[in-house]
């Protein structure tokens, strides 16, 4: 029960859902420790059990989605770290996660719809860079693999990787899954070109509203060549249009937005945006919370399970008898 509300709510919240519902007098700095160490004990046997979640026949498609998100963290826990501050100092932390879902039927417009049921996710505040000579692949890279591993993604017939453009997405996937197809998230492509015609125009200038415009359509109608065109003509003027122009070139071939709705795939990380609100800013992100890094990953690990269907496997785990 303190697993359950610590999951899910704050610990003072939890302390008072657990004295309401159960009668139960639990203060909120016990309901923190036994979570914490719930949510350890749940992250050392993700690290260990590895197994696929069922037997059950796998869907035609498997999605597999990374991003990252900030956490507030202590004081002493930013010491060093760089971030966005005007100072150059750094006020969080980024998780970093990882979701994998199904979507087999389609809507009216021929869009896929995620299954019910279809997501889990695993995530922790932890890196995912390693040298290229480092003898391991980074701590998420790991995490990746073994989440792969239980849901059996690479013998999916057909296997895709969502991404918001970030270079150390599609190198984790390049490295785990050759096989995937790449696509960035077609709301970030459209975000960059609104971005970058209110840099050449102005923020409010309605002129920046229709170039941004007209490259959204030449987007969504696969009309990528005209766009580079359009993007190169303002490179001489603009070095956010230098980066763009970078940006859309180098994802050129996760960008055929037309091809891969004609064979019914997402090209949305709708998914993955709503697992960073939903694993981890509506429970770790609340106004006034600060987190040391073993907390939060405890937490983190903790609600992962519980929104991933994985809760009662591991209890059940940890109720059976150990060797001697």
């Amino acid at each position: 029960m303190v697993g359950t509300v610590g999951a899910l709510v704050s610990f003072q919240e939890g302390s008072e859902l657990l004295r309401e519902l159960a009668g139960l007098a639990v203060d909120a700095k016990q309901v923190e420790r036994t979570a914490e160490a719930l949510g350890k004990e749940i992250a050392e046997d993700e690290r260990h059990y590895t197994e696929p979640l069922d037997t059950l026949p796998l869907p035609q498609t498997l999605y597999l989605g990374m991003d990252g998100t900030g956490i507030p963290l202590r004081a002493e826990e930013l010491a060093g770290r760089s971030g966005k501050q005007p100072d150059g100092s750094a006020k969080t932390g980024e998780v970093k996660l990882c979701t994998i879902w199904s979507a087999e039927s389609l809507d009216a417009e021929g869009r896929p719809i995620r299954d019910e049921g279809s997501v889990s996710y695993s995530a922790a505040l932890e890196s995912a860079w390693a040298a290229d000579i480092a003898a391991e692949r980074s701590p998420f890279a790991q995490r990746v693999g073994r989440e792969a591993r239980r849901r059996r993604f690479e013998q999916a017939p057909r296997q895709v990787v969502l991404g918001d453009g970030a270079p150390w997405i599609w190198n984790i996937a390049e490295d785990q899954f050759p096989e995937a197809v790449q696509i960035v998230d077609r709301f970030h492509a459209k975000q960059h070109l609104s971005e970058l015609g209110k840099a050449l125009y102005g923020l409010t200038a309605p002129r920046a509203f229709q170039w941004a415009d007209r490259r959204k359509e030449e987007l969504d109608t696969g009309k990528f060549q005209s766009l580079l065109t359009a993007i190169r003509r303002q490179v001489s003027r603009s070095e956010d249009a230098r980066r763009g122009l970078h940006y859309f070139q180098t994802n050129r071939e996760r960008m055929r937005y037309p091809e891969f709705h004609a064979q019914g795939l997402c090209t949305s990380t709708g998914v993955v945006e709503a697992g960073c609100k939903v694993a981890i800013g509506t429970r770790l992100k609340r106004t006034g919370m600060h987190w040391s890094v073993p907390g939060s990953n405890a937490i983190i690990a903790l609600r992962c399970s519980k929104l991933s269907g994985r809760f009662q496997d591991f209890w059940e785990r940890r109720s059976e008898p150990r060797a001697a």
